[in-house]
């Protein structure tokens, strides 16, 4: 009976050993997993790539879209100056046409000499309208007239600027200087001569401070600065504009120009 059970444990025994020599172990394959960590890291390090690319290329573009809204802004401040100033002239115009015609109304109700001085009128209307070179026997609204027909009609901006030299030359106390002055800097900034447009531009700011010109010359000033890499004289007078006149035109194309070179 004993000898049975031990025979028939070391049969379980045996059979279980059996068993566990059958089972096999989980294989691992090391080279695969090597394989698909190395493709992990490339695909990474393409998309890494990928995405520094696409940023740069974001910054770039952001850049291009800052430089075009300032020129933008710039041209849209211009345009606006343009459109006033030119509204002001067509005014001052329609003004001295009115008092041209007055007087030849009186003249033609007067019996002295009507033909001689009609004669004048006549010459000095036709003077106001026609376009030429300067001459000193014009009138001071004559000569400035001239000047600035020869920007806003026919386009002749090289002589324009010869015009209004000569008219701050010979008229140098008139009422029309700073804008005579203002038109001559913007002829020349236009022209790329900044040195020089500064100069004007700096006469309509310290020698006609109750000028509507003013805020617009601190305008182009901090503008000139800005275009000969001066930022610190730039931001002056940007600040300064802001300060004294912080309701006008000027004073909004300013603020953008100011942020720029601040932040």
């Amino acid at each position: 009976m004993k000898l049975n059970k031990v025979l028939f444990g070391m049969m379980i025994t045996a059979s279980a050993m059996s068993a566990l020599a059958v089972a096999k172990a989980p294989v691992i394959d090391v080279n695969a997993n090597s394989i698909d960590s190395a493709a992990l890291i490339e695909q990474l390090s393409t998309l890494s790539r990928k995405l520094d690319s696409r940023n740069k290329a974001q910054v770039n573009i952001q850049r291009q879209l800052d430089q075009l809204q300032s020129e933008v802004n710039e041209l849209r401040g211009i345009t606006e100056l343009h459109t006033h100033k030119l509204g002001q002239v067509l005014e001052r115009q329609r003004e001295l046409y009115q008092e041209i015609d007055r007087r030849v109304n009186e003249v033609l109700a007067s019996t002295s000499k009507p033909a001689s001085v009609t004669t004048r009128l006549s010459t000095s209307l036709n003077t106001v309208v026609n376009a030429g070179s300067y001459s000193d026997n014009l009138t001071e609204n004559e000569a400035y007239d001239r000047a600035l027909n020869l920007v806003l009609k026919d386009k002749r901006y090289q002589q324009a600027i010869l015009e209004f030299k000569g008219f701050n030359k010979h008229f140098p106390n008139s009422n029309y200087a700073p804008n005579a002055h203002y038109w001559l800097g913007q002829l020349l900034f236009n022209q790329g001569k900044l040195a020089q447009a500064s100069q004007e531009f700096i006469i309509v700011v310290n020698q006609h401070k109750g000028s509507s010109k003013r805020p617009d010359a601190l305008l182009k000033l901090a503008i000139v600065a800005q275009k000969q890499n001066d930022n610190k004289k730039a931001i002056a007078r940007y600040q300064q504009l802001l300060k004294e006149y912080p309701e006008s035109t000027a004073a909004k194309l300013a603020k953008p120009r100011l942020a720029s070179l601040t932040n």
